[in-house]
């Protein structure tokens, strides 16, 4: 045999062990459409008549395959049930980036009862194929609350009372507060005060009075007030809310200029000594619950006579107090006061008086 018809038939066999090893090839796969995946976190804002729509766009296709390219984006509303109209023109974001789109509304839309307005997002590829339109998201037409007049804010002991021009109109309104103070060196410990949000809001439901109480403020800080009305609709089982503009912020600095409140609960016990033991008056209050009380001082007087403190320079640190200097058969009148770190005294508390028996 020649080497010629041995090479041949060596091929053969090889490619008849391979072939016989191969699996049974599977039904071929139809080509990828590349149709990026709708939007699913389209949200809607509505401020005054100004509407601003935030979303992201998806990094995979409906093969679940990674997207390569840009894409088109392009926005459309309809109200109630009508048709989705285009508004706008389109725009060309890349996978995962953030699209963000606004538009003051139309006369039309911005005037009469509040009714539903839904916007969509559609994503659509080079050839401007599509998967379909994103998740609805839902504001309100109609005309929105009038702004809020006369904001001031003014600091109180018990917090930043904020004062607006009360009207008519039956809407709640909504307080903006910032912290304007910057951050100083962070607490550590278990006795560190908490941090303070920078941005918090405040619903005001019953808006008429025209004032409303921030208890929430830290004294030493600096704070910012901006105010918007807001009017608040029920559409199937949902709350959603049409907002006025916001109002000119007001500034406020939160000094503690204010002193503890008087104590309370005084009581005062004669004490006769036996078998010539102390003859003494000893006092009891409430303590205050404020947290800055350095401590108290302690007043007392005899008959139609003026006060006169009778406790040590330094405040006394605890609620109670033991008066020895006193004579059998006197009657003494006692009040006692608060007194904070940094030196400021309350009133006095509501008097108190005992008689010392005579032995």
């Amino acid at each position: 045999m020649s080497w010629g018809k041995i090479w041949r038939l060596a091929l053969g066999m090889a490619l008849a062990a391979g072939l016989a090893g191969c699996g049974t090839p599977g039904a071929p796969q139809p080509p990828s459409l590349n149709l990026p995946d709708p939007v699913s976190d389209l949200s809607a804002t509505r401020t005054g008549d100004q509407v601003t729509l935030t979303w992201t766009i998806p990094k995979k296709n409906t093969d679940k395959l990674a997207m390569k390219e840009s894409v088109q984006a392009s926005v459309c509303r309809k109200e109630g049930a009508g048709r989705c109209e285009a508004v706008g023109g389109t725009m060309e974001l890349a996978p995962g980036a953030a699209g963000t789109w606004s538009e003051t509304l139309p006369a039309g839309l911005a005037a009469g009862a509040p009714r539903t307005l839904s916007y969509f997002v559609e994503l659509t590829n080079r050839k401007g194929r599509t998967a379909g339109l994103s998740n609805a998201a839902v504001v309100l037409a109609g005309a929105a609350p009038g702004p809020v007049a006369g904001l001031t804010a003014e600091v109180r002991k018990d917090g930043v009372v904020v004062h607006w021009t009360a009207d008519e109109e039956s809407v709640a309104v909504r307080l903006e507060r910032k912290l304007l103070t910057p951050p100083g060196k962070k607490q550590e410990g278990a006795m560190a005060a908490p941090s303070e949000p920078v941005e918090q809001n405040l619903l005001i439901e019953n808006a008429a009075k025209g004032r409303a109480l921030d208890k929430s403020i830290m004294f030493g800080e600096t704070y910012e007030y901006r105010a918007q009305r807001v009017a608040r609709v029920t559409v199937d089982g949902k709350t959603l809310e049409l907002v006025g503009e916001l109002s000119q912020p007001v500034r406020v600095e939160a000094k503690d200029v204010f002193p503890p409140d008087a104590p309370t609960g005084l009581a005062v016990v004669a004490t006769l000594g036996e078998n010539g033991g102390e003859t003494a008056i000893d006092l009891s209050w409430q303590p205050d619950s404020e947290t800055d009380v350095a401590g108290y001082v302690v007043y007392r007087r005899e008959e139609d006579a003026g006060w006169t403190r009778i406790s040590p320079a330094e405040p006394v640190v605890g609620p109670a107090f033991h008066d020895a200097k006193v004579q059998p058969g006197h009657t003494y009148r006692y009040a006692v006061s608060a007194v904070d770190r940094s030196g400021r005294e309350s009133a006095r508390s509501a008097e108190a008086e005992e008689s010392v028996p005579n032995r």
